[in-house]
């Protein structure tokens, strides 16, 4: 098989990681690996493999007919069989699919709005839904979502997986004491609803003012991250909670932390939980998306209702007295994704679903 990986932007987000992972992955098990980024290029340009064929096409709007040729050309020079398509550059696929019926193409729903299906727009998503050989889910609510809604044929659900860094520069350096840090992998988006880890800190610092919390993720600078930042001002956060942008260095910044956590109000599959786990670190999670197939409350993390600061907090202040339960709740986790969420296992999945298609 010659495979060829669709996305957007290379931004650092979980769905753009996941389509790198995929490339890297790949380059190894297949004839062909290929990646595309459509609209824009970012941080994970420089994660890309070597033996990843990698093509930038600049798509400015949605008809591209530019970009189109450009991708087709492509395809056609590398003789690619099957289109792997992400998030929202399924419909250039779509487009591919029109001039060169041939070949074979996939989408991968990583939809992070899982809590709020019942108004997901999916007009574009019906109307292109037979042209497509599979899609692909990063959790069950997806799979039975596009199967019910889209009367999809072949959906599977196939969770993220992570992958060891190469060739990082550990460059991020945490503020605050060693031992005493707190870490939340997310972009500030709403979704990630960093007004709970505000809420949360804000409790711990009237019982454990030595420990701090640290927001790693791409600022927009929109409207959501302004009234972050004035909360923490109004909440006297300052010198207890700190932002630190979009970053690559992702076990670097986890070894310098004790305690991971994720205060979404909505997720799919959330690549962040696979990173904690990969790197031991004790979690403190909200019961949302596929989380709850990865945390099982009170052996390898603990996992609570979205929204719940009094939950939220009691969690962390466990954590924060029991260096013992830290470590075990760590390589619990870490058993746990050893166990169900490899790049080889899902891999293995992946090609023999293609080979069925």
């Amino acid at each position: 098989m010659r495979i060829l990986q669709i996305i957007d932007s290379l931004e650092a987000g979980g769905a753009e990681r996941m389509a790198v992972n995929y490339a890297n992955t790949l380059a190894a098990e297949v004839e062909f690996s290929g990646l595309i980024a459509t609209r824009k290029e970012g941080a994970l340009l420089n994660q890309i493999h070597p033996s990843v064929s990698y093509l930038f096409l600049n798509k400015k709007r949605q008809l591209d007919f530019g970009a189109l040729y450009r991708l087709h050309y492509f395809v056609k020079k590398n003789k690619v069989t099957h289109v792997h398509a992400h998030s929202t550059s399924f419909f250039i696929a779509f487009l591919l699919k029109m001039i060169r019926p041939s070949i074979s193409i996939i989408r991968h729903d990583h939809y992070g709005n899982n809590e709020f299906l019942a108004v997901r727009p999916h007009f574009v998503l019906k109307l292109t839904a037979s042209f497509f050989c599979g899609i692909i889910a990063v959790n069950q609510k997806l799979k039975s979502w596009s199967e019910l809604k889209l009367k999809a044929r072949n959906v599977i659900y196939l969770p993220n997986f992570p992958v060891n860094e190469a060739g990082i520069v550990a460059e991020t350096k945490l503020k605050g004491i060693e031992g005493k840090r707190v870490v939340s992998l997310a972009n500030l988006r709403e979704q990630k609803n960093h007004f709970l880890v505000l809420e949360v800190a804000k409790k711990l610092k009237k019982s454990r003012p030595d420990w701090t919390f640290h927001l790693v993720g791409k600022d927009f600078e929109d409207e959501y991250s302004f009234q972050i930042k004035n909360q923490i001002i109004e909440f006297d956060l300052v010198n207890n909670v700190f932002l630190y942008g979009s970053k690559l260095d992702v076990e670097n910044i986890l070894n310098q932390a004790s305690i991971a956590i994720l205060t979404s109000q909505s997720e799919g599959l959330p690549v962040a939980l696979l990173e904690y786990g990969l790197n031991k670190k004790a979690v403190v999670v909200t019961n949302v998306g596929e989380i709850g197939s990865i945390v099982e409350n009170n052996k390898n993390g603990f996992i609570v209702d979205s929204n719940n600061s009094d939950l939220f907090y009691n969690a962390i202040l466990k954590l924060v007295e029991d260096k013992k339960l830290r470590l075990e709740f760590g390589n619990a986790l870490y058993n746990t994704i050893q166990g169900n969420y490899t790049a080889e296992s899902v891999l293995k999945k992946y090609l023999n679903w293609l080979q069925t298609i």
